[in-house]
């Protein structure tokens, strides 16, 4: 059988075959841990839930629009205007089954050889997984430089030449579960001005997950970049709304009937029940989204005490997101033989920080969406593990 050459050049998220090797363990009877997937352990609010029921219920089974449901597509820009005070044409957002699509188009529409696109290292992996598949060149900076693992905007405008066509931010990022606040972007979007042939990329997916009491610096507060802006959200991490398949995003308008060609050419539509859902989140009580972030504060708090108490580990304090990402080779183990101990040993599920990019090596990613006490008991049995 022969095939395209670039499904060779496709990576995969190793998360989930992390997740698979610890299901197996477990299968064979030993106990795990499971702080590898990024994932709310939150069940999605009743109110959301019993309006995906009543969709079913009055008979929403069918098709709908390929960019998404009006009502869903205008509870995103009410939810924009509440919390940006910025005002969106609902015409430019589309509903997609999670997040993943808009990375994929995004990239689609720009890669191909010869182009360069810059994006953070280490990060979500699909993003550098996407652009080689497409034949760009990827152009990474680093953000293990920092010692709070932001990135550096100086080193990214550098990076910028005229073969450049799009610029990949994540913020907060996984897995580094770092934050960068306002006075960071507002500089880096002034020196873009210089750049009017770049387009921004901001997955914002972790926007309501931020930590102690900071806002979240939102590309949409910049009207010059607007039309050369796509921004990725959705429900999944904000409303613990993983399995439901369910994002969104925005995007320019020369781009706006390219992707949804892309959409019907792919999936079609987003299920029914599932957009029904959405407004119900959107339009509802944030309730639940406080409750989590109080407790992924505590969380963070706990995770950060417990890891830098152990020998030869450093963790910097997350500001967002749920990730904490401590530097392990203090251990005598790269992040590798780390993560693999901790598996095989401890019965502790984490993810390689080579994962989200061959730079990190010398790193791990704890999810800290589980319990305190799954947490502390966690810690206790990597503390024994070293020991």
């Amino acid at each position: 059988m022969e095939f395209a050459k670039n499904l060779e050049r496709l990576e995969t998220e190793t998360a989930f075959k992390v997740l698979a090797e610890a299901k197996k363990l477990e299968a064979q009877g030993k106990p795990m841990i499971h702080l590898g997937l990024g994932q709310p352990d939150f069940k999605t609010a009743p109110h959301i839930v019993e309006a995906a029921k009543k969709a079913l219920d009055d008979g929403h089974h069918g098709y709908v629009l390929s960019n998404g449901i009006l009502e869903c597509r205008q509870s995103v820009t009410r939810k924009i205007k509440k919390l940006y005070n910025v005002d969106i044409n609902p015409e430019r957002i589309l509903i997609t089954p999670g997040g993943k699509p808009a990375m994929y188009y995004g990239i689609a529409c720009f890669g191909e050889p010869g182009v360069e696109i810059i994006h953070p290292i280490p990060a979500f992996p699909i993003y550098e997984s996407m652009i080689n598949y497409t034949g760009a060149k990827s152009v990474p900076y680093s953000l293990l430089e920092d010692k709070d693992l932001k990135f550096d905007p100086d080193k990214i405008l550098s990076l910028i030449t005229d073969k450049t066509k799009l610029l990949i931010l994540i913020n907060p990022n996984n897995p580094t579960g770092s934050f960068v606040e306002r006075s960071t972007i507002d500089y880096l979007a002034e020196g873009l001005k210089k750049h009017p042939h770049v387009t921004i990329f901001s997955d914002e997916i972790y926007s309501r997950q931020i930590f102690d009491g900071k806002e979240m610096p939102t590309f949409f507060n910049y009207p010059h970049l607007r039309e050369r802006l796509i921004v990725l959200e959705g429900w999944s991490k904000a409303y613990s709304m993983t399995g439901w398949r369910i994002g969104w995003s925005y995007w320019p308008e020369k781009l706006i009937d390219y992707v949804n060609k892309l959409i019907v050419n792919s999936f079609s539509c987003v299920n029914a029940s599932a957009q029904y859902a959405g407004i119900a989140a959107l339009d509802g009580p944030d309730d639940s989204i406080n409750l989590m972030v109080e407790k992924f504060t505590q969380r963070r708090d706990l995770i950060h005490k417990l890891l830098n108490e152990l020998p030869g580990v450093e963790c910097s304090l997350p500001g967002g997101a749920f990730y904490a990402f401590p530097k392990v080779i203090g251990t005598g183990m790269d992040g590798n033989e780390f993560a693999r101990r901790c598996m095989h040993e401890a019965g502790v599920a984490i993810v390689p920080g080579t994962s989200f990019g061959k730079t990190a090596k010398d790193y791990v990613r704890f999810s800290f969406a589980a319990s305190r006490d799954n947490i502390t008991e966690a810690l206790e049995k990597i503390k024994k593990m070293l020991a």
